[in-house]
């Protein structure tokens, strides 16, 4: 590859163009009369101590032997939503028996037999949420047409309200990033949705989650919980998805990383600390709850 054309790659990079935008978003104080903030959110039936869950990894026992179950048990230390991807129904049922309350999303397979037995597995060993990559359909830039050895095929709205209508948990469509498909997610009677561009795998220059969120906000309306996917790091940058718009949101990066060093114990205290940050962002804006965090406080 010519130096020129790697430029031309890297200029595209969704993860840095949305590291970016989060980096351009500034908070302003709100001090006087404020209160020390809970983090405690309500979803599904469910409470949680925090908002920032663990976002749909898989294969995490390259990583760390044992490493999507350490992950799972460090979710459930620190009172978060855990979310998994591609892996088999051993693996899922281990999951949830750490105590993990776990959504588990399933690749747009072109086979749907395969995505009817894995929502029929899913519900029967206690997810409490099973969901769909949607920015999966052609597969991502480096594995075109398949999700490890299955192949995947774009879905219409009916096959997504087959899905839909398939499960008696909450269906969740990963991968929206335009008021369009936040719409027609809608439609299909989604249970929720997440606000993302696959981590940047999928398609370079894709719109940074956070700038279309408030647009995506508005279409939804607070009828089903708006997740956001992509880049969050830290607290503020949970802060800032939420002022925009988002129920919660999934890290992935910062949670691999504690779990390489200290397995279950590192994911505990990397959820732990972003949340952390979260509520001092909180307090320091006069949001004493999370869904009195005003989209006011964020500056562009």
């Amino acid at each position: 590859m010519s130096e020129k054309t790697s430029v031309a790659v890297n200029a595209g990079d969704s993860a840095r163009i949305t590291r970016e935008y989060f980096d351009s978003l500034l908070v302003e104080l709100r001090t006087i009369d404020a209160v020390k903030a809970s983090t405690e959110m309500e979803l599904f039936g469910e409470t949680f101590s925090t908002p920032v869950m663990v976002a749909a990894l898989s294969g995490l026992d390259r990583t760390r032997p044992g490493g999507m179950v350490d992950t799972a048990k460090g979710a459930a230390a620190a009172g978060a939503v855990m979310w998994t991807g591609i892996g088999g129904e051993a693996e899922l049922e281990a999951l949830i028996a750490t105590g993990a309350q776990t959504v588990k999303i399933i690749k747009p397979y072109a086979d749907l037999d395969l995505v009817f037995k894995k929502l029929e597995h899913a519900e029967k060993s206690g997810a409490i949420a099973v969901g769909m990559d949607t920015d999966y359909v052609f597969g991502g830039k480096n594995n075109k047409g398949f999700a490890m050895e299955h192949p995947v095929a774009p879905k219409t709205l009916n096959d997504i309200k087959s899905f839909v209508e398939a499960t008696k948990l909450p269906f969740i469509l990963k991968g929206i990033l335009s008021e369009r498909d936040a719409g027609k997610a809608m439609e299909a009677g989604a249970g929720g949705i997440v606000v993302s561009h696959h981590g940047g795998g999928v398609m370079d220059y894709a719109v940074p989650p956070l700038k279309v969120l408030p647009r995506i906000a508005k279409i939804v309306g607070k009828k089903i919980p708006i997740f956001v996917d992509c880049g969050v790091t830290r607290g503020m940058d949970a802060f800032k998805a939420l002022a925009l718009g988002a129920t919660a949101v999934s890290v992935g990066r910062a949670v691999m990383a504690g779990l390489s060093k200290d397995g279950a114990d590192g994911v505990r205290r990397v959820l732990e600390d972003i949340t952390e940050e979260l509520r001092w962002a909180m307090n320091l804006t006069g949001s004493s709850e999370l869904a009195r965090i005003d989209p006011e406080v964020i500056w562009s």
